[in-house]
């Protein structure tokens, strides 16, 4: 059990425990039985008296049970997630119970190819029976089920971590409150198939290797460097590359015209490799990356949203901007499988230019979202009120025209909706307007949002939110998925309004729209005596740094419903400190307006 001090979980003991049996062996998915299985694990925090503050971490590739701490006084490399994991960090070892194990196959005390085959008294080698991510998570189960721990407020992992998150999700529904996979994919592309053939070919290919029974003191340390390296060259991005190496040389100022490594980059991958032969085991390698090739949800279930169909547990779905292994467009596949299935999911993606392994390096912005969802998991609930520290001051409120819509759009809009309805809020900032109608109105409701630290504002108030761009569209809503559909003072703000208005008419079955009237007398006043465009209460930015690409009044947007076919139900023009509409004059005194329309 873990240490606590003020900053790290402080020295931890890595246990091993024996799971399975010789004589009762585990079926695995490949058809083949093995046992006996150890497994090793390391926990932090106290499991509570109400044993819901349980977390499972699962790790990726080359990591192991070590996720935090330090195992002992003379330790200097501190567990691979540390930064993430310990006291008031964004899995706060103050609140919950972690647990993290190494998996099926792996060379760090959990059962693997360099374990001994009881049959031969010598290591399995390729005698190791394939594996799969399911058998991992399998494994897990049972260690869990030996611990007592018979429910977990959330599984987190990145990467293959991701991968098994995603199957506990699956294979073990109602064990969960929430899975939150980072930096991955439901299948693998051909792409990274590829990536691994490669590196089992240069470890199978190694003088060394020796059919996988190498353990004489000889190992296939050549090829496991070269496949190390380049794994480590996805985990990368490009710009990250060129930031950190660029073309330097190494130790010299000129070429030396021979095929030594001379370049920053080539000794920084001949160190990676290196140090990695000397922690890890070949055969592991050969074992894990295949497990990685084979999981494919697709395949197995026919499709994403077949295979979500029975989840239970809530998602947060993130994913990094310059990750090309495992891109945000497959994490985004993802959320789409899952909003198609009706299912509680929030996504990020997380502007970072450290490539694949953001997941490992961007712990304060990753960090606050993990603490503001567990938190939000574990005390259901919205704050409709002011932000606090939830996430350490990482999120923002929307300003300038958000406030403005704060003061007057939420209360004229709220009274615009039934109690209890389903609720869709396209820009929705911070999420104070759908956190006030879920505390006023009792409603659920979703949002949408690109701006990160916006999202992470709605996350901090316990709202599911999806960073996307909406001119993107809508496609994976069902047709009339909800009840109203929002558009508070974005409108003039997405490229394509008319494609996004259609698809608001499409998903809700009514549609709640506000906006500046650009007509107002005070824009027209400027414009004729200052020839400058306006600048006012409504419209409070400059030419150079407006989101407004769309200049419209209410007649303009009057003419465009008439021209889709749009019923408008209500129309309530506006001044800006009233909550009273105006009654004459309209599309000159008005300052903003709601709309509240339907398509039949």
């Amino acid at each position: 059990m873990a240490d606590n001090s003020e900053t790290s979980v402080g020295l931890v003991e890595t246990q091993i425990i024996r799971l399975v049996e010789q004589d009762k062996p585990l079926q695995l998915e490949c058809g083949k039985t093995l046992g006996p299985i150890d497994v090793a694990y390391e926990t932090y925090g106290r499991l509570n008296e109400a044993r819901d503050n349980a977390i499972l971490i699962c790790h990726a590739l080359s990591g192991n049970a070590h996720v935090a701490g330090h195992n002992c006084a003379g330790d200097k490399k501190s567990g691979w997630w540390d930064g993430m994991v310990g006291p008031g960090k964004g899995i706060d070892t103050n609140e919950y119970f972690v647990i993290c194990s190494n998996f099926l196959g792996g060379c760090a005390g959990t059962t693997g190819p360099s374990s001994i085959n009881p049959a031969t008294g010598q290591p399995y080698g390729l005698d190791f029976p394939i594996i799969t991510i399911a058998d991992m998570v399998n494994v897990q189960k049972l260690l869990l089920d030996a611990l007592s721990i018979k429910h977990l407020l959330a599984v987190i992992g990145g990467s293959i971590g991701g991968m098994q998150t995603i199957q506990w999700s699956i294979a073990y529904p109602e064990m969960m409150d929430a899975a939150i996979p980072i930096a991955t994919t439901t299948h693998l592309g051909a792409q990274s198939i590829a990536f691994d053939a490669v590196g089992r070919n240069a470890i199978l290919a190694d003088a060394n290797f020796a059919e996988g029974q190498y353990h004489d003191g000889l190992v296939p340390g050549q090829g496991l460097a070269i496949a190390r390296m380049i794994g480590h060259i996805t985990y990368l991005s490009e710009e990250g590359m060129r930031q950190k190496f660029g073309r330097q040389l190494r130790g010299a100022e000129k070429y030396s015209y021979d095929f030594k490594s001379e370049f920053s980059v080539e000794t920084y991958l001949d160190h990676q490799g290196q140090t990695f032969v000397e922690r890890f085991d070949a055969n592991s390698y050969l074992y894990i990356t295949k497990a990685a090739d084979y999981f494919d949800l697709p395949r197995d279930y026919g499709s994403l949203e077949k295979a979500f169909a029975g989840v239970r547990a809530r998602f947060l779905v993130v994913s990094f901007s310059s990750d090309w292994l495992f891109t945000p467009g497959q994490s985004e596949a993802m959320v789409d499988a899952l909003v198609a299935n009706g299912k509680d999911v929030s996504f990020c993606n997380i502007a970072s230019g450290y490539g694949h392994d953001a997941f490992l390096l961007e712990e304060e912005t990753l960090g606050a979202f993990l603490a503001s969802f567990l938190r939000a998991t574990r005390r259901p609930g919205v704050n409709a009120g002011p932000l606090g520290d939830c996430c350490k001051g990482r999120c923002r409120v929307a300003k300038s025209a958000q406030n403005h819509r704060a003061r007057v759009d939420y209360e004229l809009i709220e009274s615009l909706i039934e109690p209890g309805r389903t609720v869709l809020d396209v820009g929705c900032g911070d999420g104070e307007l759908l956190a006030r109608l879920t505390v006023d109105k009792g409603i659920k409701g979703r949002g949408i949002e690109l701006d990160e630290s916006l999202v992470l504002g709605s996350a901090c108030r316990g709202i599911s939110i999806i960073q996307r761009d909406i001119d993107r569209g809508l496609g994976s809503y069902g047709d009339k998925s909800f009840d109203y559909a929002i558009l508070s003072q974005t409108v003039q703000t997405i490229k394509d309004p008319e494609r996004v208005f259609k698809e608001l008419l499409r998903v809700g079955r009514k549609v709640i729209v506000s906006f500046p009237n650009f007509a107002h007398w005070r824009c027209r006043l400027q414009l004729l005596l200052r020839g400058r465009s306006p600048v006012t209460g409504q419209l409070p930015f400059d030419w150079y740094n407006s989101p407004n690409i769309h200049f419209l009044s209410l007649k303009d947007f009057d003419a465009f419903c008439r021209r889709l076919g749009v019923t408008i139900e209500k129309r309530i023009p506006l001044v800006e400190t009233s909550l009273s509409p105006i009654r004459f004059g309209a599309n000159l005194f008005a300052q903003q307006v709601i709309y509240r329309c339907r398509k039949d």
